[in-house]
C-alpha cells in the first residue's frame, strides 16, 4: 500500500467529528493492508511510530530541506523500513546519518506525506483517532466482537501487534493471548467519585476501601529469579529500581504479577514516614527511598486471576505480599470508610479508592467499579503552550495554556491557563524542556507538541466563551507534572464540564 492512502484516511479521519465515520474510514484502510503493513499503519494511525521515539526532533527536522516529489511514490514498508534505519543510526556520525536519511525520506514524498511525517516523528499527529476509535475499527475489519480485541490488547500491551493478530489471525488468534509474566498488562484505571458517601452508595457494601497513594504506579512481574518492574505506560524501569527487584525476588512465590504503587518516602525504615513529593518518587528511584505497596494480583504462581472477582485477588494479594500491602479495609461501614479516609489524609496521602468486590480486573478502562475520592479537585491536562514571564519571571516560561483531551480523538481543548503554584525550580523545569521541544516560539508564547500532562489543582468550573471547550478552570494551581502519563489518559473535556454542578 502506498503511504498516501495512510495520510488520506488520516486527513478523512481528522476533518469529522463522527466517531462512526471515523471507525469506517479506518477500518476500510485496514481491510486493505497486507499483512506486514498492518502494524506499522496501526502505529501511525495512533500517532507514534511502530519503532516509537526514534531521537529525531522538530529542530532536526526544521532544518531538513527537501523539495516535495510531484507524485506519491513511498510504500508503507519501505517508510517503515526508512524509520527502522533512523533507529538504528546510532554512535560516531550518526546526525550526518540520519541527516542523509531524513532527506532521502522527506523528498521522497509529497507535500501532504512531509506534513504528515513531521509531525508523527515529533508526536503531534493528532487525526481523532485514539485507541478506542482503533480497536473499534480493527474489530470491524476482521468481522470481530470489539470486546475480544480490547481483552488481546489488555494482554499484548500494544495495539500494533493485537491488530496485526486480528486481521491476520482473526478471532482464534486473538483468543491466543494469554498474560505472559514478564509482559507488561494494560492497567484498570479509576473514575473519579464526587465523595465518599456517592461512592459507597453507587458501589454497595461488598467493596474494599483503600489508601489512594500519591505515588507512581507499578506494575511488577516475577518468573524465578526474574523481575521486571514497569510504569503506568508499560515502560521497563526495572534496571533503575534495584532495590523493588530485590524486594519482589524476595517475596513467598514462584511467579507472580502484582499491581501497586511505588512511594518516595522521608525515612523508608520508619513506619510512620510521610511520603516525599511525587517527583521523588518518579526520579529518586536510585537513592534507595521508594517502596512499594500493592493493591491487586493478576497471577499467581500459574494461575491467572484477571477474570475472577477482586475478593478473590486480594485473598491471593494477602498471601504473597505480606507487609507490603496498600492499607485498607474490607467491607467497611460508612463510619469505618470515613475514619480511613481520615487517616490516609492525615498520613499526607490522597485520599482513598472505593472498589468493588465483585468485578473483573478491567485493564486498560476508567470503568465505576474502581472510584477515587480525593477532597479536592483535579484534573490531569495537557500543556499546549507556555508564556514568558516578566517582573520576577522574566526569563521563564510561565504561564501555561491548559487543554482537556476530545473524547472523539482530536486535539486538546484548551480550558484555562495558569501561572499559579510553580517553584523556582519547576520554572527553570519548564523553560529548559519546554524550549527544547517548542514546535514554535514568537518571543512571547511557545507552542508545544501535546506530550506533557500535569496535574491542576482547582476551586471548579465556570461557563465561558472564551475557550472552545465552553468552560474555564477557576484557580488553577499546578501540583505537579505527570511524565508517567501520556496525553491519551489526560481528563476528558467531559470530566471538566462535569464540575459545573460544584
Amino acid at each position: 500500500m502506498l503511504l498516501a492512502e495512510v495520510v488520506a484516511t488520516s486527513a478523512a479521519v481528522g476533518a469529522t467529528r463522527s466517531r462512526k465515520a471515523k471507525v469506517e474510514l479506518l477500518a476500510a484502510l485496514l481491510r486493505r493492508l497486507a499483512g506486514g503493513e498492518v502494524a506499522p499503519a496501526v502505529g501511525w494511525l495512533a500517532g507514534e511510530p511502530r519503532q516509537g521515539r526514534i531521537g529525531t526532533g522538530w529542530r532536526t527536522l526544521a532544518a531538513v530541506r527537501a523539495v516535495p516529489a510531484a507524485a506519491p511514490t513511498l510504500t508503507v514498508a519501505g517508510v517503515d523500513a526508512m524509520l527502522d534505519a533512523l533507529l538504528a543510526a546510532t554512535g560516531p556520525g550518526s546526525v550526518a546519518r540520519r541527516a542523509g536519511l531524513l532527506v532521502g525520506l522527506l523528498g521522497a514524498a509529497t507535500a501532504e506525506e512531509q506534513d504528515f511525517l513531521r509531525r508523527l516523528l515529533v508526536g503531534e499527529l493528532r487525526h481523532g483517532a485514539l485507541e478506542g476509535v482503533l480497536v473499534e475499527a480493527v474489530a470491524a475489519a476482521a468481522g470481530i466482537p470489539a470486546e475480544q480485541v480490547r481483552r488481546a490488547l489488555m494482554l499484548a500491551g500494544e495495539l500494533p501487534t493485537t491488530a496485526h493478530a486480528a486481521l491476520t489471525g482473526g478471532a482464534g488468534a486473538l483468543a491466543a493471548f494469554r498474560l505472559r509474566v514478564g509482559r507488561g498488562v494494560k492497567p484498570m484505571l479509576a473514575s473519579p467519585a464526587d465523595d465518599l458517601d456517592a461512592a459507597l452508595a453507587e458501589l454497595g457494601e461488598q467493596v474494599s476501601v483503600e489508601y489512594k497513594l500519591d505515588g507512581a504506579r507499578i506494575q511488577v512481574h516475577r518468573e524465578g529469579a526474574e523481575v521486571r518492574v514497569f510504569t503506568r505506560s508499560l515502560r521497563d524501569i526495572s534496571a533503575a529500581v534495584p532495590e523493588l527487584v530485590e524486594l519482589v525476588r524476595s517475596l513467598p512465590c514462584g511467579s507472580v504479577v502484582l499491581d501497586g504503587e511505588s512511594l518516595a518516602l522521608t525515612d523508608p525504615d520508619d513506619p510512620q514516614a510521610r511520603p516525599r513529593p511525587f517527583q521523588e518518587s518518579m526520579s529518586n528511584a536510585s537513592a534507595g527511598l521508594l517502596r512499594p505497596r500493592f493493591f491487586d494480583c493478576l497471577h499467581l504462581d500459574g494461575a491467572d486471576l484477571l477474570d475472577t472477582p477482586l475478593r478473590e485477588r486480594l485473598a491471593a494479594l494477602a498471601a504473597v505480599a505480606g507487609e507490603h500491602r496498600m492499607p485498607g479495609v474490607l467491607t467497611p461501614t460508612p463510619g469505618a470508610a470515613a475514619a480511613l479516609l481520615a487517616a490516609a489524609l492525615d498520613a499526607g496521602h490522597e485520599g482513598v479508592m472505593v472498589k468493588s468486590l465483585d468485578a473483573p480486573y478491567a485493564a486498560g478502562r476508567r470503568g465505576r467499579s474502581w472510584q477515587k475520592v480525593k477532597p479536592a479537585h483535579t484534573l490531569d491536562l495537557v500543556v499546549l503552550a507556555a508564556e514568558w514571564g516578566s517582573g520576577r519571571r522574566t526569563g521563564w516560561l510561565s504561564n501555561i495554556h491548559l487543554g482537556a483531551r476530545d473524547p472523539d480523538g482530536g486535539p486538546p481543548i484548551m480550558v484555562g491557563k495558569t501561572f499559579k503554584g510553580m517553584t523556582d525550580a519547576l520554572l527553570a523545569w519548564q523553560t529548559e524542556t519546554f524550549s527544547a521541544r517548542a514546535l514554535t516560539d514568537d518571543g512571547h508564547v511557545a507552542r508545544l507538541p501535546p506530550e506533557f500532562v500535569v496535574e491542576i489543582e482547582l476551586d471548579g468550573v465556570q461557563v465561558s466563551r472564551r475557550y472552545p471547550g465552553g468552560v474555564a478552570l477557576r484557580f488553577a494551581r499546578v501540583q505537579r507534572y505527570r511524565p508517567d502519563k501520556t496525553p491519551d489518559q489526560a481528563d476528558t473535556i467531559d470530566a471538566v464540564r462535569a464540575l459545573l454542578r460544584y
